[in-house]
């Protein structure tokens, strides 16, 4: 069999691949000599690298996610053969890698020991490079070729940007971009638009808006800034799809999006967009759906989609930041689904206040994050989309199982049952660290107050965190800006200092027997925690940064009698809760023994 394998290999292919001087292989078949699973990154999906080889040479390849059920059926596994009917070429730091997108395994040949010695590619010099076209076999997986066109700016007039040529724009899917691909035109639908956003700091000022781009390989998240974000923002319409080029690919700053994108693109000067007339070979939004019942299973922090009938609408109601003293609106949805389970869903801003949708509606979440507040609840991020009564199958499937049974059902919720008596906690009742979570300490409308043995583990000082510049005016203690040296400026006093005054505001994590947990300090107890002020650490750091490091170091590792605040915390478009130290003393072994021996005798049995 080996044998009549290998005259089926397109011997030479893969050499031709990236050298438009020799013959091209359409579906070049291919025998693959190596297959392994890379590290998996938390909240990615599992990626595989493949060695194919044409007897000639070998060459490392990227298989794309969507023949991931390939490789754990075991249909594409070392020694097989295969056609590779899609794919990409590109030269990574001097080596030529294929990212594949589509194959076929070609079960009739079978599964043989590697055939011949065949040898590496060799890399070209990089004058050559600069002259090497990426050569595609696409096979229509990109769709057809798009006719020249400029971009229309949000002025009407023509912008005097490079036209896409029909003879060289290809289209890309989304999966193959990266920093080492060049040249590529994609066609993506646009599935969200942020509103335009402003930023502010002591040199500049700027503009800038986001689109999330969806076709059948992926999604990315595209930026423009200033005149991009003045040309383009117009153009991009939600739902719309477009051919888009000539974009900056750098790596996904994670923290501003949903998307599962190791990259994201940035629109630049010669960026082109167009309208693409013809919408029918892209998707529409794709959704990875987490069920209700599942919600407690999912990690805090992780984004997901959902979708469930809205069981309550609790109206539009505004909370102030208190870190920004802005106003946000904000409306919390009560969602069921199949699974017997309800969860509070928490959507802002001009979503909240534009929300219409009718009771009973199925609405789909697209880029949801999974919080612990009440067991679990979610909150659409401003990066997320919904739609209402979508036309896909699972919204079909809740809507007859809600109209013949689920319209009668009890729902349980994730939330904990808090006792009547956890907002009226007395200020000297202990608890230990996995009480206070268990019992959802601080879930309450009111402030809850309770004590906490624990000893300090780590005291986070990553620039300069631990304190800032306050205001010397009496009872003031806003935090100030540096101007110029020996001008520091408070807004609130209006008044202009020689210096500030450094006060702690500490984010301390703390252990005990049951678990670890973040409790926020200030002045006074940091002040206690650190043996000196915080001007005096400041000072520390400056004339003798080993010295202020060991100050850190004699912090650890003591144990603190903490009388703490629990509660709700409202902090940008997420609630949290936040255990704030009133006060912190030494134990006093005495008293703690005393505690003890009540304690134990509390469990004595008569």
């Amino acid at each position: 069999m080996s044998s009549e394998a290998a005259s089926q290999v397109s011997v030479g292919a893969l050499s031709a691949i990236f050298d438009d001087t020799k013959p091209q292989t359409r579906e070049p078949i291919v025998q693959c000599v190596q297959i392994k699973q890379l590290p998996s990154q938390q909240s990615h999906p599992e990626r595989y690298r493949a060695v194919f080889s044409d007897i000639s040479n070998y060459v490392q390849t990227m298989l794309a996610t969507q023949l991931n059920p390939m490789v754990s059926s075991e249909l594409l596994r070392k020694g097989c053969f295969v056609r590779l009917k899609s794919f990409q070429a590109n030269s990574v730091k001097g080596k030529k890698i294929l990212i594949i997108l589509d194959l076929e395994v070609l079960e009739g040949l079978g599964v043989a020991e590697k055939i011949g010695e065949p040898k590496p590619l060799e890399s070209k010099t990089d004058e050559d490079d600069k002259h090497q076209p990426t050569t595609i076999s696409s096979n229509g997986f990109y769709g057809s070729k798009m006719s020249g066109a400029q971009v229309q700016s949000n002025t009407g007039v023509q912008s005097a940007r490079p036209v896409l040529a029909a003879a060289h724009a290809t289209i890309y899917p989304i999966e193959a971009i990266s920093p080492y691909s060049h040249k590529w035109t994609i066609k993506a639908r646009c599935t969200s638009k942020t509103n335009i956003k402003t930023w502010h700091n002591r040199n500049t000022e700027g503009r800038l808006f986001s689109v999330n781009l969806l076709d059948d390989s992926g999604e990315i998240r595209a930026t423009g800034f200033n005149d991009q974000c003045d040309m383009l923002y117009d153009v991009f319409q939600e739902g719309g799809v477009y051919y888009i080029s000539n974009c900056r690919v750098q790596i996904a700053k994670k923290q501003f999006t949903n998307l599962n994108n190791d990259y994201e693109l940035t629109f630049e000067r010669d960026t082109v967009v167009e309208k693409a007339e013809d919408q029918s070979d892209v998707p529409q939004v794709r959704f990875n759906f987490t069920s209700i019942g599942d919600l407690q299973s999912v990690e805090k922090d992780t984004t997901i989609d959902v979708i469930g009938v809205l069981k309550e609408d609790m109206g539009v109601s505004q909370i102030t930041s208190k870190t920004t003293n802005k106003p946000y609106n904000k409306r919390e949805l009560v969602m069921v689904d199949n699974t017997g389970f309800s969860v509070r869903l928490t959507i802002w801003g001009t979503t909240a206040q534009n929300f219409n949708a009718l009771p009973e509606s199925v609405i789909a979440f697209k880029g949801v994050k999974v919080s612990d507040f009440g067991g679990r609840s979610l909150s659409l991020l401003s990066s997320g989309s919904m739609a209402v009564d979508p036309d896909i199958e699972e919204a079909h499937k809740l809507k007859g199982w809600y109209d013949a049974q689920g319209r009668a059902e009890n729902f349980s919720s994730h939330a904990s049952l808090l006792g009547a008596a956890s907002s009226t906690m007395k200020s000297d009742q202990f608890k230990t660290i996995a009480q206070i979570r268990e019992e959802q300490l601080g879930m309450s409308e009111e402030a809850v107050y309770f004590s906490l043995k624990a000893t300090v583990i780590y005291i986070k000082q990553d620039n300069m965190s631990f304190a800032y510049p306050a205001c010397l005016s009496e009872k003031c203690n806003k935090k100030v800006t540096e101007l110029d040296p020996g001008q520091w400026r408070c807004e609130r006093c209006d008044k202009t200092h020689p210096r500030p005054d450094y006060r702690y505001i500490m984010h301390v994590n703390v252990s005990d027997h049951t678990g670890q947990l973040w409790l926020s300090c200030f002045d006074d107890v940091g002040k206690s925690m650190m043996d000196m002020s915080a001007n005096q650490l400041m000072e520390l750091f400056q004339t003798d940064e080993k010295a202020a490091g060991d100050a850190f170091q004699d912090a650890n590792c003591r144990t603190w009698n903490f009388r703490c605040r629990a509660k709700i915390d409202h902090f940008g478009e997420q609630q949290r809760i936040r255990y704030q130290v009133s006060s912190a003393n030494p134990i006093n072994y005495s008293q703690e023994a005393s505690r003890l021996a009540d304690l134990i005798e509390s469990y004595n049995v008569s």
